[in-house]
């Protein structure tokens, strides 16, 4: 780790107490800083408020004190990347110029190791995850490593102080984290694409949210690289409009990209890479996830061998159509990070098999009717549940399908969609939908999932 002078007896608020407001907040006392931290829970039986304590950290649970920000003088605020601008103690402290920073920018502005950075609608973290294990294959001879982090769910803080100079960070970045970052400098930056509705409960308009995407790119130097979805013409060109690195693209099927998919296989203009067929993964989407990782992989010194042995083998994330098991010749999957639209769009034409789908959840106000060819084309019967169930069921009408079923409960609907299965039928988890009208994220509610397949077989 990188020992800097930014934030030596700086006065720092640490908002919000999560995995990454603890692991910010202990790479930031070895940096010399002086802590207050911040969450609206209680936090008198918090064992990580209390570590925080003992190391001599100010702790304030169980309401914002948004006065002390006048009362005292702040450096920075750091901000879990969940927390909304409008909280109150995020607008106070903007209104005192005082600088909103997230996680990510203080553990790589730390970091020895170089790094790469992905972000996107859909796709980045499976892209992640196949970026790392390649890496990690390229330099497991030498003893070396790369680590997946960030948004996928280890705080970068955790990892800094161990990656050496010659191991690989691959960061997952969300728009979120994004959005409070503004000095960076990724060897690779990687935009998987870029969709509307997505998230724009949190940034309000879908500029803001594009805008946030592109601080991933933003403080890039000439020497860097930044790959780019040639797919998406009018993003692209705010992409080349915002990076001042190399600019290389990818592109499921326009041989006029650096990397693309073409007769069957995953290529660049140096060359074939690998037959699709021989990947592991299902689904279209998923060989442009394995495309980018590959390039991305490349530029950091990968070679096509370390490539072929990960996409050969890689059965894919948790939670992203990810294979729970075979049942009785039904081939059962969980897609629960599906929380969008767009996420259900790429998910249900990735199987040539008649589906039985279950979908449903938050209602965002979003209707469904860009799912019904999809649906008709590929859905055989289809269980709803969750607030979106109605609205869910108008676009499974609209497409045809005689099998219509409404549960409360996704326990209710994984019974009842298994029994609307024949052999050789795939049961597809892909809500289409946020988790939290039901559960408090969607890594919980995939658990359950598989949980509720598990009972399935002991019956």
């Amino acid at each position: 780790m990188r020992q800097i002078k930014k934030y030596v007896d700086k006065n720092i608020l640490v908002l919000g107490l999560g995995k990454s407001g603890f692991a910010v907040s202990m790479l930031l006392l070895k940096l010399g800083a002086k802590l207050t931290l911040n969450d609206q829970a209680e936090l008198a039986q918090n064992e990580h408020a209390q570590k925080l304590k003992e190391l001599g950290v100010r702790v304030i649970g169980g309401h914002h004190p948004v006065e002390l920000l006048s009362d005292e003088h702040f450096d920075y605020l750091v901000k879990n990347p969940g927390i909304p601008y409008d909280n109150p103690m995020v607008k106070k402290a903007l209104d005192l110029s005082i600088p909103v920073i997230t996680e990510p920018e203080i553990a790589l502005n730390v970091s020895e190791a170089p790094y790469v950075c992905v972000t996107g609608s859909n796709g980045k973290t499976t892209t992640v995850m196949l970026t790392q294990q390649i890496l990690e294959h390229h330099l497991a001879p030498q003893n070396h490593h790369a680590y997946a982090v960030g948004n996928i769910g280890v705080p970068i803080s955790e990892v800094v102080e161990k990656a050496t100079k010659d191991d690989i960070l691959v960061v997952e970045m969300s728009s979120f984290q994004l959005l409070g970052v503004t000095d960076i400098d990724p060897r690779v930056a990687a935009i998987v694409d870029i969709y509307h509705n997505v998230h724009l409960d949190y940034h309000k308009t879908f500029a803001n949210y594009v805008n946030a995407k592109l601080n991933v790119t933003r403080t890039q130097t000439a020497q860097d690289y930044f790959l780019a979805n040639f797919d998406q013409k009018e993003i692209l060109a705010k992409e080349k409009e915002a990076t001042k690195a190399k600019v290389l693209t990818f592109s499921e099927n326009d041989q006029a990209a650096d990397y693309f998919i073409a007769d069957g296989y995953l290529q660049s203009h140096e060359g074939k890479i690998m037959k699709t067929q021989d990947m592991k993964l299902p689904g279209i989407h998923n060989q442009q996830n394995a495309l980018v990782a590959s390039a991305i992989a490349q530029m950091m010194g990968a070679n096509d061998d370390d490539i072929r042995k990960v996409l050969a083998t890689f059965t894919g994330a948790k939670h992203r159509l990810q294979y729970v098991m075979t049942l009785d010749d039904r081939k059962i999957y969980n897609d629960s990070k599906s929380t969008n639209i767009e996420a259900a769009t790429v998910a249900i034409p990735s199987f040539s098999e008649p589906e039985v789908l279950i979908a449903g959840g938050l209602d965002r106000g979003f209707n469904f009717d860009s799912l019904v060819p999809l649906l008709k084309k590929h859905v055989k019967a289809i269980v709803l549940y969750g607030e979106t169930r109605y609205l869910l069921a108008d676009a499974a009408r609209k497409a045809g399908i005689k099998e219509i079923v409404i549960e409360n409960s996704l326990q209710e609907a994984v019974p009842k969609a298994y029994e609307l299965t024949s052999p050789g039928d795939v049961l597809l988890f892909s809500p289409a939908c946020a988790s939290w009208d039901q559960f408090r994220t969607f890594e919980e509610r995939g658990d359950y999932f598989v949980n509720f397949v598990k009972e399935l077989k002991t019956k």
